[in-house]
């Protein structure tokens, strides 16, 4: 991936697309207060550099029936085939929307969302708690949302 030096008209394009990822190239130059040819190109590059990794529509859990939320903490076999299966697995489980790997007591932690306790039972019982490598895991449920962003904070790129 090419480096790329970011300057404060990048960090104004990023932060306003983090807000709002489908603005035309019009709306996002005039927010950022550049002409639509060196916003798109300037928006193109950040893309080439990977710091703009994708465009995405975010969905309202409950809007389509998966109201339970869990975070699940998994601990594994200390095997590396283990741990290198588990993650394959992972994966391909469409219940689980993020999978971080962690120091501690615990190897992962997941965060995973379900239509009922039924779902999530099926999900622990028959999938995660099948798994070889798993040995024991452990959850939370989500009782309210105090903060939810996708956005990344920029502040400290802004040299002064």
């Amino acid at each position: 991936m090419p480096q790329l030096t970011l300057d404060k008209t990048d960090i104004k394009i990023l932060q306003v697309l983090q807000e709002n990822g489908r603005l035309t190239n019009v709306e996002l130059s005039e927010r950022v207060a550049l002409s639509p040819s060196p916003c798109l190109r300037r928006l193109k590059q950040l893309e080439d550099a990977g710091i703009v990794r994708q465009y995405a529509a975010l969905l309202s859990p409950e809007s389509v029936n998966l109201g339970l939320q869990a975070f699940i903490r998994v601990s594994i076999s200390k095997a590396k085939d283990a741990r290198e299966d588990f993650a394959a697995s992972v994966r391909k489980w469409p219940e689980v929307l993020s999978c971080f790997a962690l120091t501690g007591e615990t190897d992962y932690l997941l965060q995973a969302f379900f239509t009922d306790m039924n779902a999530f039972s099926h999900f622990v019982l028959d999938t995660l708690l099948s798994h070889h490598g798993v040995q024991d895991a452990q959850s939370s449920f989500v009782l309210k949302e105090i903060k939810h962003t996708t956005s990344l904070p920029l502040k400290h790129l802004l040299k002064e």
